[in-house]
């Protein structure tokens, strides 16, 4: 039962691949990878768009962050000039936790021009492979549609096209009854000529057709005796050669 149902799927499969290769178009295949492509050259170029924004956005912060320090310090000095030593502390401990959060921000900024340099270079890659596939892809569809064009002339003028199949079935059986059509006459000319069959548009009776069969055969003999008497007529006889004589020259 299991090698049953294995062989069942395996000729849907391949009924199904079948389908698939009539239905699929090497011109809109290639249209279409074409245009998937240039979506993915989108998408990097949006990614490129989105580590510049996050980029930006830390510089902006770091730059507030670096703002934030001078004043403290500035504020810690102001401090230590009215003898405030305890404001002072306060405004140099949070000018040291802005200093660290500079040095990650660093980090992340580094970080971010790292990945927007990949992308940019993934980014001309693409777009050298998208060109290249252009070209490619218009070349394949030019040759396709000139071989399509190609196979569809020699088959109409083949008449093995799917289209010219009928017109070929068509004249082949206007050949056989022409042909059918020109034997039968000629049997039919044949048998009316011999007398095996009767000529419904003569309308002399058998009695008529007899006599002038006489009087055509008579009149062939009148017409041979005259042609005999008229050669006979024209001067004697060809003397017969006896053996041994030869045939007298003419003058």
């Amino acid at each position: 039962m299991a090698g049953l149902m294995q062989r069942a799927s395996l000729i849907v499969k391949a009924k199904f691949s079948n389908l698939l290769n009539r239905a699929e178009s090497p011109t809109e295949t290639l249209d279409y990878s074409y245009e998937q492509m240039l979506q993915q050259l989108q998408n990097v170029k949006r990614g490129v768009a989105d580590v510049v924004t996050a980029k930006k956005r830390l510089e902006i912060q770091t730059q507030q962050i670096e703002q934030n320090v001078v004043k403290l310090e500035t504020q810690a000095r102001q401090a230590v000039a009215a003898n405030r030593e305890d404001l002072a502390r306060q405004a140099l401990e949070r000018k040291t936790a802005a200093q660290a959060q500079l040095q990650g921000l660093d980090q992340q900024v580094q970080q971010l021009g790292d990945q927007q340099e990949k992308l940019i270079a993934s980014q001309q890659q693409l777009e050298t492979r998208i060109e290249s596939f252009r070209s490619q892809k218009e070349v394949i569809k030019a040759q396709y549609s000139a071989a399509e064009a190609q196979v569809k002339v020699g088959e109409a003028a083949t008449g093995i096209g799917k289209g010219m199949e009928d017109t070929g079935l068509a004249i082949q059986r206007a050949k056989d009854k022409t042909e059918e059509l020109q034997a039968r006459a000629s049997a039919i000319d044949e048998l009316t000529a011999s007398g095996a069959l009767e000529d419904f548009t003569d309308n002399r009776t058998q009695l008529d057709k007899e006599l002038a069969q006489i009087s055509s055969t008579n009149q062939v003999d009148d017409e041979l005796a005259k042609l005999k008497a008229e050669v006979g007529s024209g001067g004697e006889p060809a003397k017969q050669i006896e053996p041994g004589e030869s045939e007298p020259s003419k003058q």
